[in-house]
């Protein structure tokens, strides 16, 4: 029987973000004719993001910050970060076309500036947009690999996604991509065991009116809703009596193929007790939109699509800025050290994640409370000042001994004794950090008072630990096509970004998941088209 089609295309993208937006521009820059669905208003984490994007190997903006770099030295530090999560021929690629695509974003509009960054940070003030965004410096990474700044930030004031998203969804429109916003997809269409359209419910037709204040409710619970979660949940209650109210049921045909690219299910509690029972999801801030809540992931599943590393989250306590405190122990609530507290700061949230009721401190001393303060001006942004205030007034313990200042917090005084100890004699003696810190960035804790920064896994919204998924449906490394449980391509239906494995799938530096949003969108809206192009000639559909 004949199924009956509102609207058809050569590939239908389905999640409009920054992997939704490549797979698009790929597929029409490859002649296919393309549909770009969105159930908010596109934009997705990526719009919400820093807009970094992990890039080396030689970018143009790392020569033209006399910055010297290539593929291999890359390949040498991610090989660490990425662990099994890519094979190595797939890290090496994305290490290789790196530079191409800086080139490609800039092609597209995205503005990036070989201003260098002279201090270790999480985000870099305004004056800076190329920086040490991972581990880099760290021990351990720092002797696998030369040191080198891959950090690119989109060019811009304050949080930079935009600057990332905006320009790429103008090229696309210019470049003839179609958009439905207010669209979301309900199931996928299967014909034969292949994917060749979706079911969706649309606002598109609604009265003006009604379309206004659903992107006024979308944006709310966007942001500031990222940050509380209880007007995000208010705002989507809103959200979804508009659909009931307003929306109608479509079917979208996709000639040659279908790209999931929803975001990850960082948004969905629920999903996240399932495959990661015991993490502190309700502590955290999940860090996107409420359309990162596994749908994309649950319609791959819905047609056989396997997924993998569901249980891979991501949360990050950044402890620099001010980069003096990268000198700091980090202590759990027994007085163990927990990390190399240069890593960056997903390590750091890992250890967190899984201390003793999910409690941290960070141990500072005198000299290196000065050396802090001296920083912080020059350092840090309006969001990184507000978390430290915070810090340095609510959540900290101060005293003349190391051990008083352990009562007070609530810490094992004789355990936080012994740790500091040994740290000191460390130093003292000449003896390697045993947790791998390097040697230039060691300080002794000896000068009261001493006093312990709580930067524990808690909910509180002026000092929020930021959480997302690296986990999703299993790809062809090659095609991005979804795979099967028994490793066959599931015919018309690729993934993208957080909502299939991929590079950052194991371990998370600031740039590395947008890095990936781009390179996995850009090669399943390649070789869609691929198929695309099969379908207009008549000859066999790639899978």
């Amino acid at each position: 029987m004949a199924l009956d089609w509102d609207a058809t295309a050569d590939v239908v993208v389905v999640g409009y973000g920054g992997a939704g937006a490549a797979a698009a521009l790929a597929a029409r820059e490859s002649g296919a004719d393309v549909l770009a669905i969105d159930r908010y208003l596109g934009g997705g984490a990526t719009n919400l993001s820093g807009g970094i994007v992990y890039a080396g190997g030689g970018t143009r903006i790392q020569r033209a910050a006399g910055i010297d770099d290539d593929a291999e030295n890359m390949f040498s530090y991610l090989r660490l970060e990425v662990g099994e999560a890519v094979s190595e021929e797939t890290l090496r690629r994305f290490c290789e076309q790196s530079p191409a695509m800086i080139d490609w974003l800039m092609g597209h509009g995205v503005p990036f500036d070989p201003s260098l960054c002279p201090f270790k940070t999480s985000y870099p003030t305004d004056d800076y947009y190329l920086y040490f965004s991972g581990s880099e410096n760290s021990g351990g990474f720092r002797d696998a690999a030369t040191p080198r700044p891959r950090g690119h930030r989109a060019h811009g004031p304050g949080v930079s996604g935009k600057k990332l998203y905006g320009p790429l969804a103008a090229s696309a429109a210019a470049h003839g991509v179609r958009v439905r916003t207010g669209t979301r997809v309900t199931g996928l269409v299967v014909e034969s065991g292949r994917v060749v359209g979706v079911e969706a419910v649309t606002i598109e037709d609604a009265p003006s009116a009604v379309r206004r204040r659903f992107a006024v409710l979308t944006r709310i619970s966007a942001k500031p809703g990222v940050y509380h979660q209880g007007l995000r949940a208010t705002m989507q209650r809103l959200l979804a009596r508009v659909e009931r109210r307003h929306g109608r049921p479509v079917r979208i045909r996709a000639r040659s193929g279908v790209v999931l690219s929803t975001g990850g299910f960082i948004a969905n509690g629920a999903m996240v007790r399932e495959h990661a029972p015991g993490y502190p999801w309700s502590e955290g801030l999940p860090l996107g939109t409420a359309g990162d809540d596994g749908s994309g992931i649950t319609l791959g599943r819905s047609v056989g699509g396997a997924t993998d590393r569901m249980d891979s989250l991501s949360n990050w306590r950044f402890i620099a800025p001010p980069s003096a405190y990268l000198g700091a122990l980090a202590v759990d609530a027994d007085g163990r050290r927990m990390v190399d507290e240069s890593r960056y700061g997903a390590a750091l949230g890992a250890s967190i994640a899984q201390a003793p009721g999910h409690r941290a401190w960070l141990l500072v001393d005198a000299e290196l409370a000065a050396r802090a303060r001296e920083q912080m001006r020059g350092q840090t942004v309006w969001f990184q000042r507000l978390q430290l205030e915070r810090l340095l007034r609510i959540g900290s313990v101060s005293a003349p001994t190391v051990e008083e200042a352990a009562r007070r917090a609530g810490i094992d005084p004789a355990g936080l004794r012994r740790t500091v100890d040994a740290h000191n004699d460390a130093i003292a003696e000449g003896r390697p950090d045993p947790l791998g810190k390097p040697d230039d960035l060691r300080r002794p804790a000896l000068r009261a008072p001493f006093t312990l920064l709580d930067i524990s896994f808690s909910d509180r919204m002026t000092y929020p630990m930021p959480m997302l998924t690296l986990g999703g449906l299993v790809v062809d490394e090659k095609t991005g096509a979804v795979r099967t449980a028994a490793g066959e391509p599931v015919g018309g239906l690729f993934a993208a970004g957080r909502t299939a494995v991929g590079i950052c799938s194991n371990s998370y530096v600031s740039g590395l998941s947008l890095a990936d949003c781009i390179f996995s969108g850009r090669r399943a809206g390649t070789h869609a088209a691929v198929a695309a192009s099969g379908a207009r000639d008549g000859s066999p559909q790639a899978p």
